[in-house]
């Protein structure tokens, strides 16, 4: 599926996890929620969010969703690998026509923050700064590096599953 405009500058959407994850992933055919794993009596998988985020995650329902961002330099990445709760990320390259999946939200921040609101992907294109995440724009600037910072925090989130058939060529090693 061919996604609309201004979608269709997006060539990637990125999910960081641990590679200790990557076997459980192609074994049940894809990300799985953190609700969903539960559900399904999967427990030994190894989040990027601390207590704090994921008991956030469920007191917002945010963890029915996989969570996906725009670029590959999420600042909860960093945080997880800095943290140790991820020991070496690996980058799951998503095709942007998985936003043609029934419920399919985006959030203007991290989703699981009290006062973030979601909204339907496509009534969203107004929200993301394409400007900073798709061209060459000078990151000394302080507005613009500012702008960046912000667009990096956005996440796109699919309801319970994201199918392998939606990653990109590219899947890591474990």
């Amino acid at each position: 599926m061919a996604v609309p405009p201004p979608f269709d500058r997006i060539r990637y959407f990125y999910h960081f996890t641990d590679r200790r994850n990557l076997s459980s992933i192609r074994e049940r055919g894809g990300l799985h929620s953190t609700a969903k794993l539960r559900e399904i009596g999967i427990d030994t998988f190894h989040p990027g969010g601390n207590e704090l985020s994921l008991d956030a995650d469920r007191r917002f329902g945010m963890d029915r969703f996989v969570h996906l961002c725009f670029n590959t330099n999420h600042p909860l990445e960093y945080l997880a690998r800095q943290d140790g709760r991820i020991q070496r990320t690996a980058w799951l390259y998503v095709n942007p026509a998985v936003l043609a999946l029934k419920g399919v939200l985006f959030t203007p921040g991290v989703a699981n923050r009290a006062d973030m609101v979601a909204v339907p992907i496509f009534e969203a294109a107004d929200m993301i700064d394409f400007e900073v995440l798709y061209t060459r724009t000078d990151w000394s600037d302080p507005a613009i590096y500012a702008r960046r910072q912000a667009a990096e925090r956005c996440e796109i989130l699919v309801p319970d599953t994201v199918p392998f058939k939606y990653f990109s060529e590219y899947f890591p090693n474990g």
